[in-house]
């Protein structure tokens, strides 16, 4: 009997999907179509590819109420959500579409009489792309289009909780007309995934999710020159001003750390509100968190889910516990969830007062429905305790002062800085992140420099 592949839905803990695991064999074939097929896909003309691409996003879209019921059984977004994630991968795939002639055109310095000079962006060759679960199309589109794009093959592997994503998006590679071999999903082991990042005929990783998952990745690629991407956790701070528009800032943030039951590698997961606003603002914030309706994704009234795994909501359950040991308070009654329930994956939201930063709830990666807010006094007081962290991929800062937001973003240790804005990612600007929340760049013109590499010509016509 193979090994199988078991996603155990959220929902309601059966069985939602079976499937056996690649044998070493077939992944050793997967790899040499990858490897044939990047050499011929190389030479389609760009527009060419682009146009493929474009089918694939539409093959994608057409299945949209399907794919949207399959993302909430496998992970548990709410049914009424998660329609948009095929929206966004539309949205992102058409952009860097968009972005494709000109993120891969020739780089031409000043002219020289007599000489032709010119960089040329090559591809890479075979593109293995690593994705999560929590936002199993967003993620996987960041990596596939644009290394598509470029002139690599690329090999899929989805994570264990989603992976009818991977085969949804092989199956609008197949009906949008791409060669075989060009785009391949692949269902393996962790030790597989290690020997494919170990595989000299893998030219490029992309790995999306836990800072253990990229120190893993890191390692199997140590005796190799290999590139590799790496989208890894985060613990984005919010900062909202003494002269932030109050009611946006509640709104957008409750949404910013409870959209997708907190289980956003760029949620809000700490906020620090001028002392001048701190009372009233944790008022309104855990007014509207305690109007969540967490339940059954299924049902349309659901707009909090389930965590994704039971030993996920244990770990957040662990830190919250932890933080009320430590003293801080919680403003939130779970007993008005009454579906939550312990040894379930179904978690009441909590927002916590009285954090410091020797609280793990302040300085950890949580990935749940939960947030710490602390009083700050004045700018100085929150940039310190928002670069205090080992990660750093968004920071948002609320205020109607553009010219002090600015300012404060230069001072931030973070990859995107958003103003009056969160948990959000716009694909005409690089995605990157600093410190434990990894290196390399996805999205926008630049994320095309990482799947290519330059190629210089220095032409003597003379």
């Amino acid at each position: 009997m193979p090994d199988m592949l078991r996603t155990i839905s959220p929902i309601d803990g059966s069985t939602y999907v079976e499937r056996p695991l690649a044998t070493d064999g077939e992944v050793d074939a997967v790899l040499d179509r990858s490897t044939a097929a990047a050499a011929d896909w190389r030479q389609t003309p760009l527009l060419e590819r682009i146009s493929l691409l474009r089918a694939l996003t539409s093959a994608v879209e057409a299945e949209r109420d399907r794919l949207t019921l399959e993302i909430t059984w496998q992970m548990g977004r709410p049914l009424s959500q998660a329609s948009g994630e095929i929206g966004g991968f539309v949205d992102r795939a058409t952009t860097m579409l968009d972005l494709a002639e000109r993120g891969l055109a020739d780089l031409r310095p000043d002219p020289r009489k007599g000489f032709e000079r010119f960089v040329r962006r090559e591809p890479l060759g075979v593109v293995l792309a690593l994705t999560p679960w929590n936002y199993p199309y967003l993620c996987a589109v960041n990596a596939i289009v644009p290394a598509l794009a470029a002139g690599n093959s690329v090999i899929l592997k989805h994570s264990d909780q989603t992976p009818l994503c991977a085969e949804r998006i092989a199956e609008a590679a197949t009906k949008a007309g791409l060669p075989d071999g060009v785009f391949q999903a692949l269902h393996c082991s962790h030790d597989q995934v290690a020997t494919l990042v170990a595989d000299p005929r893998v030219d490029f990783v992309s790995f999306t999710g836990s800072v253990e998952g990229g120190r893993a990745v890191t390692a199997a690629a140590s005796r190799r020159f290999v590139g590799l991407g790496l989208e890894l956790g985060g613990k984005d701070p919010a900062y909202v001003r003494r002269d932030a528009d109050f009611d946006a800032s509640v709104a957008g943030l409750v949404d910013g750390a409870f959209f997708n039951s907190g289980q956003s590698c760029c949620g809000i997961e700490r906020i620090y509100v001028d002392q001048a606003l701190y009372s009233r603002f944790i008022e309104a914030f855990a007014a509207q968190v305690a109007e969540y309706r967490l339940g059954n994704p299924l049902d349309k009234d659901t707009n909090l889910g389930p965590m994704v795994r039971t030993g996920n909501a244990d770990m957040v359950r662990a830190q919250v516990d932890a933080a009320l040991a430590s003293g801080a308070r919680g403003l939130v009654d779970a007993a008005l969830f009454t579906a939550a329930a312990p040894g379930t994956p179904y978690l009441a939201p909590q927002v916590l007062v009285d954090v410091d930063h020797t609280m793990a709830v302040m300085r950890e990666e949580t990935f749940g429905p939960v947030v710490g807010i602390m009083p700050v006094n004045g700018d100085d007081d929150a940039i310190g305790h928002m670069n205090d962290s080992r990660y750093g991929l968004t920071a948002s800062i609320w205020t109607h002062d553009a010219a002090a937001a600015l300012a404060l973003g230069d001072r931030l240790q973070t990859g995107t800085v958003f103003m009056n804005r969160c948990d959000f990612l716009d694909p005409e600007l690089a995605w990157v992140g600093v410190k434990d929340s990894g290196r390399g760049c996805s999205l926008s013109r630049i994320g095309y420099e990482h799947v290519t590499r330059p190629k210089s010509f220095h032409l003597r016509l003379e």
